[in-house]
């Protein structure tokens, strides 16, 4: 099952609208290196998990 995590369920100053999904560890790591360079947070374990926790399953648009 592909994951996605949404900027959008974390309200923020810039109201980011950005989704990622893919695989889990794709959207995992490109959540975090997005969360550094666009957030301003420091990349880590802590974030990472925070990230994991938060991923929802992806929705196919198609069949």
């Amino acid at each position: 099952m592909r994951k996605k995590v949404d900027c959008r369920d974390y309200p923020s100053e810039m109201n980011c609208t950005l989704v990622i999904a893919g695989e889990e560890e794709e959207v995992v790591r490109a959540a975090s290196e997005h969360a550094v360079s666009v957030h301003g947070h420091t990349d880590g374990p802590e974030l990472r998990e925070q990230i994991r926790a938060a991923l929802k399953d992806e929705i196919p648009q198609h069949a």
